[in-house]
């Protein structure tokens, strides 16, 4: 029963960012919309759709998301439930002696009561909606707190998405050393039998020692770097990865899908981080209803109805019908500021959420803008990195012709090919970095939040919270 409700009108907060994305990123109208496109549509590897669904099931941060839903579904079903009345079956029976100098007859009596009855126990007429406020901060509490399980979901596959890359990057740039390793060993091999027939001088051995020994020192350091992405794609897949091969396809043009960005406008409803704090942003509006609606009257109704008698057999005889009925009516008078004090707190509540859900949207837009420009300009470097090695292994080839031919000194062999190593090693990181850049565009537009699957969800999906019809 609902006079009116005291909440503060909805009122969403304007966008505090540009309408639009910065024209030089490029976002265009053209790929797919992130929101809607499934992350298994998205990530085609089937080693990575494995990694990604198996931390889906054993990751520990997600398995607590999904916890603090159930919790907070528990703490909406306690709260709903003061909207009805509480209704309770009792029966209670007793006998007493009462001593003669205790009654007017001056004899001890003896007496008993029984009764049965059914009973309704203090149920508030929620005239002024503090039991529906209360009810919808809970449910709003619900749903951002799923939204906050979705946005762990899509931030867990990021991280599963990227580190995955980051080994294959890693790889990829072990194979090259251990390919130059296996080179230069053999270039030390025949300048170190030149050496002893006299050939060539001491010093050009010890160049091509050095070269050998950068070779070496950098396959070490990036067998070390391998095993530490290892335990750490370990760690957010929650369980032990298996085997992994060396060698897997890591190519940028096939890998990812292109993605359109859209407006800013649309990551309202496809970034579940931005769901969770405008549902938080609900909950501040029925905490001010509530606290609003406690400096009003409220009603209770507390009754009975059943039988009772002072004997156990006539329990059920006729006219042993008895009931009791108790309206109550409350209204503090002084409470030492406690109501003014307590709409204060819901209400800088409220205000905090605001704060909270206008952050949220900036830093939403900041991370697009990030990635739109990383993938823009990561583009542009991988074209230089491909030219540049493929200029840097021309210089080699030259290099290393002018010193068989006698002029040129070795240790321009040796700066070529010290470079022609940097140029492959850089061309693979620009390469993964270029990747990492559409994983976190995908992240950062909501990627799969508005896909109707349920693998989008996850093994640990909660149902979507459904409010009472009023």
């Amino acid at each position: 029963t609902v006079c009116k409700s005291l909440a503060p009108a909805p009122d969403t907060p304007p966008l505090p960012v540009p309408e639009a994305w910065p024209a030089h990123l490029g976002s265009g109208t053209d790929g797919a919309h992130a929101g809607e496109l499934a992350w298994q549509a998205y990530f085609t590897d089937p080693l990575l759709q494995r990694l990604i669904e198996t931390a889906l099931e054993n990751n520990r941060d997600l398995r607590l998301a999904a916890l603090r839903v159930e919790e907070a579904s528990a703490a909406f079903r306690i709260q709903r439930s003061d909207r009805f009345p509480a209704v309770g079956v009792g029966a209670q029976g007793g006998r007493a002696r009462v001593p003669g100098d205790l009654n007017m007859s001056g004899r001890s009596q003896v007496g008993g009561e029984y009764r049965a009855e059914v009973g309704l126990s203090t149920w508030e007429l929620d005239l002024w909606g503090r039991v529906r406020n209360l009810e919808d901060a809970a449910l709003q509490s619900w749903l951002a707190s799923d939204a906050a399980r979705q946005a762990v979901h899509l931030a867990l596959i990021a991280q599963v998405a990227d580190g995955y890359l980051g080994l294959r990057e890693i790889d990829e740039r072990v194979a090259i050393a251990r390919q130059t390793v296996a080179t230069r060993e053999e270039s030390y091999r025949i300048f170190r039998r030149r050496v002893e027939v006299g050939s060539t001088s001491k010093l050009d051995l010890t160049q091509v020692q050095t070269l050998l020994n950068q070779a070496q020192a950098l396959l070490t350091q990036l067998e070390q770097a391998r095993a530490t992405q290892l335990h750490a794609l370990a760690l957010l897949v929650g369980a032990d990865p298996g085997p992994l091969p060396t060698k897997a396809p890591f190519d940028e043009t096939t890998v990812l899908a292109e993605l359109r960005a859209g407006l800013p406008s649309e990551l309202l409803v496809s970034r579940p981080d931005i769901i969770s704090a405008e549902h938080q942003l609900r909950a501040g509006d029925a905490n001010i209803g509530a606290a609003r609606a406690a400096f009003l009257p409220r009603i209770a109704l507390t009754g009975s109805f059943g039988t009772a008698s002072s004997d156990l057999d006539g329990l059920f005889d006729s006219g042993s019908r008895a009931w009791t009925f108790m309206p109550t009516l409350s209204l503090p008078i002084f409470d030492g500021g406690r109501r003014r004090a307590n709409l204060e707190l819901s209400e800088v509540r409220r205000d905090i959420a605001v704060a909270g859900y206008e952050k949220t949207i900036q830093t939403a837009f900041r991370e697009v803008a990030d990635a739109l420009s990383a993938k823009y300009w990561l583009a542009e470097q991988l074209t230089i990195q491909r030219a540049n090695l493929e200029a840097q292994s021309e210089r080699a080839r030259l290099a290393q012709l002018r010193y068989d031919n006698g002029s040129a000194a070795f240790l321009e062999v040796l700066d070529a090919q010290r470079d022609l190593l940097d140029a492959g090693q850089q061309l693979v990181q620009a390469r993964r970095a270029l990747l990492s850049s559409q994983v976190a565009l995908y992240a950062a537009l909501g990627g799969g939040t508005l896909a109707a699957t349920d693998e989008t969800q996850g093994a640990t999906s909660t149902p979507a919270p459904t409010p009472l019809t009023r």
